[in-house]
């Protein structure tokens, strides 16, 4: 069931969202574009992730691309409107990409990237903000931006050296190479790589398994990576004591209860 359609149609894309049950399914639709954004569709990116992360009945995020294709980054056509200045530049960067983005990363709920075909630019710094990256032997990766004429943004940066460090950055960028989905894995970019026929069923298995999952505790995962990734020094008192604050909760009493018990456990996410 289609829940929510965000975006003007085909021409400039659009931003799919369905639900089944407790997962969500994120759909990045731009037909003969390979699913290039548009400035409508980062706009829609953000919003409708900052909504899903508000769900409360959620357990996992799919995104994903339609037709065989993830995302060939921004939707170059719109360059020479929205950003023919430096004004428009900076707008275009730090308040229509960076805001997709970050509450991408933002989200509370498990965020899984299904990645087919091409999977590059934008593309690659959406699914660098995903907490895991599933994709097909075919798909293809890379920034090749330094054909443009242009570095990588601050705040789309981010994703990227947080998951595979200065190194691989420098490398993906200077270079500005596409590469395979192996050299991706390699290069820690991947969780994993399957056949392409395969990564469909394998990414709903996982999204089921992340649902049965005690979703405060997700919850907690994610915002901890982030603290640590983001600060070297060791968690204050009052951060553990944030931290530690599950300790009473339903889940947390659920969980134990159920494995002592033999049972499956029903997490409520309190």
């Amino acid at each position: 069931m289609v829940i929510n359609s965000a975006g003007s149609g085909a021409e400039v894309g659009r931003v799919l969202v369905e639900c089944d049950g407790a997962i969500a399914f994120v759909t990045l639709s731009h037909p003969g574009r390979l699913n290039a954004i548009s400035i409508a569709m980062w706009q829609a990116l953000a919003d409708i992730f900052t909504t899903l992360s508000n769900n409360k009945t959620l357990r996992c995020v799919v995104l994903r691309g339609e037709g065989g294709n993830f995302a060939a980054g921004a939707d170059i056509r719109e360059f020479p409107r929205a950003r023919a200045d430096l004004a428009g530049v900076m707008h275009y960067h730090t308040q229509v990409l960076a805001p997709a983005l970050a509450a991408i990363a933002a989200c509370v709920h498990p965020v899984l990237a299904q990645i087919d075909g091409v999977c590059v630019g934008g593309g690659l710094e959406i699914a660098s903000q995903c907490d895991l990256r599933i994709a097909g032997n075919s798909s293809r990766f890379g920034v090749p931006i330094n054909r443009l004429g242009f570095p990588m943004a601050p705040d789309e940066m981010r994703g990227l050296l947080a998951l595979v460090g200065r190194a691989t950055t420098l490398e993906i960028l200077l270079e500005g190479r596409v590469f395979g989905a192996a050299e991706a894995l390699s290069k820690g970019l991947l969780t994993r790589v399957l056949p392409d026929d395969q990564v469909a069923g394998d990414v709903m298995r996982t999204a089921r398994k992340l649902a049965r999952g005690a979703p405060m505790a997700a919850r907690i995962n994610k915002q901890t990576v982030a603290r640590l990734c983001a600060h070297s020094a060791p968690l204050s008192e009052s951060e553990l004591g944030a931290f530690f604050n599950y300790a009473e909760s339903r889940d947390h009493l659920e969980g134990v209860r159920a494995f002592l018990a033999g049972q499956e456990p029903e997490f409520s996410g309190d």
